[in-house]
C-alpha cells in the first residue's frame, strides 16, 4: 500500500517485485535468462523454463549462486497438456505465478519461395501458439486471484519486415495483436498484458548475424543508436511492465530498439 506524506502525496515502491513469482519461458539462455536475472534483482522469485532439464538447472544454479530464489519448470512451450500440468504444479507446490514473461522463440532463415513447411509450422507454434497456450494456462489462475502481469516478447519484426524471415515477421506481428487481444479479454480481471519489442540484440538466436561483418555494419548504420543492443538493456522495460509502475498500462508494445522503428 502507498505511504502517505504530509503534503497529501505518497510514495510507492513502484518497481519492487519482492514476494512475486515470475515464470520466464525459454530462460536458460539469451534474453530469457537476462530477463529472469533482472526480475530477480528486483525481488522476484524465479521459475526458469526450458525443454532441456540440465540446461534449465544450470541456469537456475547460476541465479541461486547470485542470491536469487530460482526453481525450474521443464516443459515444451508448444505442448498444451505439458504446459497446463507444469503451471498447475508450480501453482500448487510453490505458489502463485504472478508474473509471466512469454519469451520462448526460434528463428529460421530462408528465401520465402523455398521456405520449408515444417519450419513454418515450428516458427508459428514456438513464437505464437506458445504465447497463447502458456498465457491461457497462467491467466486462468490469475483471473481467480484478480491480478497478474503478462509480458510477451514481440520484436521490431512486429512492425518491419526483412528479407529471408517472412514467417518470423508474421509470427511476431501476431504476438503484438495477441497481446492486444489478451488485454481486451483479461484487463477486467486486474491482469495487465503488454509486450516488449526488442530490436537487434546480441543473443544466441542472432549469432550468425552478429558474426556477419557486412550485416553488423548495415545494422549500425540503420539504427539511430548506432550499435547492437545488449540483453541487459531489456531488463528495465521488463521490470516496468511486471511491476506496479504499469498498473494502468494495457495492450501496449514497448519498443526497445535503439530507435530503429522510429526512423527511415
Amino acid at each position: 500500500m502507498p505511504d502517505h506524506l504530509p503534503n497529501g502525496g505518497y510514495t510507492m515502491p513502484l518497481f519492487d517485485l519482492t514476494g512475486r513469482r515470475a515464470l520466464v519461458t525459454g530462460s536458460s539462455q539469451g534474453i530469457g535468462f537476462a530477463l529472469a536475472r533482472g526480475l530477480g534483482a528486483h525481488g522476484a522469485s524465479l521459475v526458469v523454463n526450458g525443454r532441456d532439464e540440465a540446461r534449465a538447472e544450470a541456469a537456475a544454479s547460476v541465479l541461486r549462486a547470485e542470491g536469487y530464489a530460482a526453481e525450474i519448470a521443464v516443459f515444451d512451450v508448444t505442448d498444451p497438456k505439458a504446459i497446463v500440468a507444469a503451471v498447475d504444479r508450480v501453482e500448487s507446490e510453490s505458489g502463485p505465478i504472478e508474473i509471466l514473461i512469454n519469451n520462448a522463440g526460434m528463428q529460421h532463415r530462408a528465401p520465402l519461395e523455398d521456405f520449408p513447411a515444417d519450419a513454418w509450422r515450428a516458427i508459428i507454434e514456438t513464437n505464437v501458439s506458445s504465447v497463447f497456450h502458456v498465457g491461457q494456462a497462467v491467466a486462468r489462475h490469475m483471473i481467480a486471484r484478480g491480478h497478474g502481469k503478462i509480458v510477451n516478447v514481440a520484436s521490431v519484426q512486429s512492425e518491419l519486415a526483412r528479407k529471408g524471415i517472412a514467417p518470423y515477421t508474421a509470427a511476431k506481428g501476431a504476438v503484438r495483436n495477441l497481446t492486444r487481444g489478451m488485454s481486451a479479454d483479461w484487463a477486467a480481471y486486474g491482469i495487465q498484458v503488454n509486450a516488449i519489442a526488442p530490436g537487434y540484440f546480441k543473443t544466441p538466436l542472432n549469432r550468425t548475424l552478429v558474426e556477419d561483418a557486412e550485416f553488423s555494419a548495415w545494422l549500425e548504420r540503420r539504427t539511430p543508436a548506432g550499435r547492437w543492443g545488449e540483453v541487459e538493456e531489456l531488463v528495465g522495460a521488463a521490470v516496468f511492465l511486471s511491476s506496479d509502475a504499469s498498473s494502468f498500462v494495457d495492450g501496449h508494445t514497448l519498443a526497445v530498439d535503439g530507435g530503429m522503428t522510429t526512423s527511415v
